[in-house]
C-alpha cells in the first residue's frame, strides 16, 4: 500500500483490463441471448432483415449526424471559442456509430441513444462528468507533494547518502556571454 511518492493510502481504480473483459464477455452473451428471443418470437429471416435495416439506418443516422456535428465544430474553431460540446458530439456520434456497425440489438440501441440529437445531450452530461472526475483526480494526484526519503516533506536521508532516482552529480555554469567576442 505505498504510492510512487512514498508510503501512505492508494487509491483503487477499477481494474480495466477486468472491465474490458466484462464487456467482451457480457456484451456478446446479452446480444446472442436477445437475438435468439427475438428470432424465436418473430422468426429466423426477419431477424436478419432487422439486423440489415438497423445497420442501413444506422449508417444514415450516422452520416447526417456526423455531418452536423463536423459543421457544429467547424463553426466554433471558426468564431474563436472552445469546442468542448461539440467534440463531445462528436466522439458520441462516432461511438455510437461503431455500435451500430456491430451485429445486434443492444448495441443499436445503445447506438442510437448515442447518435440521436433527442438523446445525446444526457449523454454528454455523463460523459462530461466522468471526464471532469478523471481529470480531477489525476490533478490531485500530480499536484500531492511528495512524501518520504529525499523530499522536504519526509524523513531526510543521512548526510552524504545518494538520492534516490535519476540524479546526476554536477554543477551547473553558465554559458558564455556570446556580446563579448
Amino acid at each position: 500500500m505505498s504510492t510512487a511518492h512514498g508510503t501512505g493510502p492508494r487509491r483503487r481504480r477499477p481494474p480495466v483490463l477486468a472491465l474490458l473483459a466484462l464487456v467482451f464477455l457480457v456484451v456478446p452473451l446479452l446480444e446472442l441471448y436477445v437475438l435468439i428471443q427475438v428470432g424465436e418470437v418473430i422468426g429466423a429471416w426477419p431477424t436478419v432483415g432487422l439486423l440489415l435495416l438497423s445497420a442501413v439506418v444506422g449508417g444514415w443516422l450516422v452520416r447526417r449526424e456526423g455531418r452536423r456535428a463536423w459543421q457544429a465544430l467547424s463553426t466554433a474553431l471558426q468564431s474563436g471559442r472552445m469546442p468542448a460540446r461539440e467534440l463531445a458530439d462528436a466522439g458520441l456520434v462516432l461511438v455510437g456509430g461503431v455500435l451500430m456497425v456491430a451485429p445486434g440489438f443492444v448495441t443499436d440501441v445503445v447506438g442510437i441513444l448515442l447518435i440521436l440529437p433527442l438523446t445525446r445531450p444526457l449523454a454528454r452530461v455523463a460523459l462530461t462528468g466522468m471526464v471532469t472526475r478523471r481529470l480531477l483526480a489525476a490533478g490531485a494526484a500530480a499536484y500531492s507533494p511528495p512524501t518520504g526519503p529525499g523530499t522536504t516533506n519526509g524523513p531526510h536521508p543521512p548526510r552524504g547518502a545518494r538520492p534516490a532516482g535519476d540524479v546526476v552529480p554536477g554543477e551547473v555554469v553558465d554559458p558564455p556571454d556570446d556580446r563579448q567576442a
